[in-house]
């Protein structure tokens, strides 16, 4: 190899070795984004997974608070049946007449149930 050939490869090889280091640095810049996208998709995943808890927390909170107990259950059956559950008047037990609401009786059933 003549002095020419080998000054000729130095300078192919410096060439490919500052197009291979253009390279490297693309793909550390491009790592960078994803790295910093993925850490921001994370703390959104997060923060949208505790949302959801907090969401179903709430739903199950209110299904809770919106069920009868079997106390209330049974007075709401024997409503249904048209018999007065109020005791307005004294009148627990007795037919409501021509099966008319009775706002006593729904608030004793379904009023202030916390």
């Amino acid at each position: 190899m003549n002095k020419r050939e080998l000054y000729d490869s130095f300078e192919e090889l410096e060439k490919q070795t500052k197009f291979t280091l253009s390279q490297i640095e693309r793909i550390k810049a491009e790592m960078g984004k994803v790295i910093e996208k993925n850490a921001e998709l994370e703390i959104e995943n997060k923060h949208l997974r505790e949302h959801l808890h907090e969401i179903e927390q709430k739903q199950k909170g209110n299904k809770e608070g919106t069920e009868l107990s079997k106390s209330r259950k049974n007075l709401e059956k024997l409503y249904e049946e048209g018999f007065h559950v109020c005791n307005v008047d004294n009148m627990y037990g007795s037919r409501r007449v021509n099966d008319e609401p009775c706002v006593f009786c729904q608030d004793v059933i379904y009023g202030d149930r916390h």
